[in-house]
Parts: C-alpha cells; sequence; structure tokens
C-alpha cells in the first residue's frame, strides 16, 4: 500500500463522516416536536393568544446565530397558529425529552410559555413577547421577560429584522443580555481544550501516515 493510497482511505472516511454528520442534521434541523397540552397555554401573538388544551407541532422554520423564527401549528400542520421569535439560550444540562418551561400566573390564568428545549439540544428557544404584553407579564411573574416592538404580520422577514429588548418587572428596558446571562455558557468555558484535541489527533494521523509510507517502502 502507498502513500497515495493511505491519503486517499483517510479522505474516504473524513468525507463518510461528513456525510453522516449532514444527513443527521438535516433529520433534526426543523427541530419538529409533537407537543399535547392539557390545560390552556398562552403563547406570543399580535394581541394576548392563548391556545385551548390539545396537540400542536412546534417548528423551526428560520435559525441564525443570534435569533431563531418559530412556527406552531395544528397536529395536521394544516393551521399555523402563530410565528414567533426567539432568542437562543443556554442550559448547562440537556435531557433526552423534550423540555418547555412556563411562566408562572396567578390562579384560573393560563401560563405563559417561555421556552422550548429540543431532545438532547443544550441551546433551546427563549420566545419573545410584544413588547406591552411582556410588561404585563413580567411585572405578573417578577421576572424580566424579552420584548419587541408589535408588528402588524408576524412573518418571517419582519421578525428577523425587528428590534428585540428585555423589560423589568417595573418596567424598565436592559439588553437582552442580562436576560440571558444566568444560562449562558460558563466565563470559564474555553475552546483551547477542544483546539488541543486537534492538534493531538491531527499529530497522530501524521504519524500514521508515515508509518504507512514506511511500510510500502
Amino acid at each position: 500500500m502507498n502513500r497515495f493510497k493511505v491519503t486517499g482511505m483517510i479522505l474516504c472516511l473524513c468525507l463518510v463522516a461528513v456525510v453522516f454528520s449532514t444527513g443527521a442534521q438535516a433529520d433534526e434541523w426543523n427541530k419538529k416536536t409533537t407537543v399535547t397540552f392539557t390545560q390552556p397555554v398562552e403563547v406570543p401573538g399580535v394581541d394576548a393568544q392563548v391556545l385551548p388544551a390539545g396537540t400542536y407541532v412546534f417548528r423551526l422554520v428560520e435559525s441564525s446565530s443570534n435569533r431563531n423564527i418559530v412556527r406552531i401549528l395544528s397536529q395536521d400542520e394544516t393551521r399555523i397558529f402563530t410565528t414567533i421569535l426567539a432568542i437562543p439560550n443556554y442550559r448547562l444540562h440537556s435531557t433526552d425529552k423534550t423540555v418547555m418551561t412556563f411562566r408562572e400566573r396567578a390562579a384560573g390564568q393560563p401560563e405563559a410559555i417561555r421556552a422550548w428545549f429540543y431532545p438532547n439540544d443544550n441551546f433551546g428557544q427563549e420566545f419573545v413577547y410584544p413588547k406591552f404584553r411582556a410588561m404585563e407579564l413580567a411585572k405578573a411573574t417578577g421576572e424580566p421577560v424579552l420584548a419587541m416592538p408589535l408588528v402588524g404580520e408576524p412573518t418571517v422577514e419582519a421578525l428577523k429584522a425587528v428590534e428585540v429588548e428585555a423589560v423589568t418587572p417595573v418596567g424598565e428596558v436592559v439588553p437582552v443580555a442580562q436576560l440571558v446571562e444566568a444560562e449562558s455558557l460558563p466565563q470559564t468555558a474555553s475552546f483551547l481544550p477542544l483546539v488541543g484535541l486537534l492538534g493531538l489527533l491531527s499529530l497522530g494521523m501524521s504519524f500514521a501516515i508515515g508509518a504507512f509510507a514506511k511500510r510500502s517502502a
């Protein structure tokens, strides 16, 4: 076996890994999740929108580094109930099940959905409410809430361009980072271990190629 054959085998293995990885991501890129609510649930919308108890599909329709667009559809996906802006939020420990968090409300009122985490994902979707509703929720729950200006039609393009902020229980506007900071990556986290690992793997591959080359000489 000569050096060209060894190099070719390594490239083929890398290509297979990329194909498998891409295929796995393609199956999960929209994070489609079917959820059944046993009680009414409030979700962001043009007005305070409450979904009756029932089964719904949550699906990611647009994703970027700093904001995502989520749609809530009927179980058969023929009706769109709302299109929601979401900001990626981080949790330290992922689970193998879908997790949805809610904001506590007074007795008799539907809980307002806060965030959605897809199975095994550390990053989830923290939902953004129209500002007037975000202020009401912040005051009622005693916690800051992500907010945006009211848009007439929550299209994907409109939500991608809208400005996002956070409002406190006293009505103060604060940067979004103050709301998601508590669940963000630890400040001590670093890419250096990953860089070191990649370096060791590269060094090991070089030794392997050299060994095969010597055997074929």
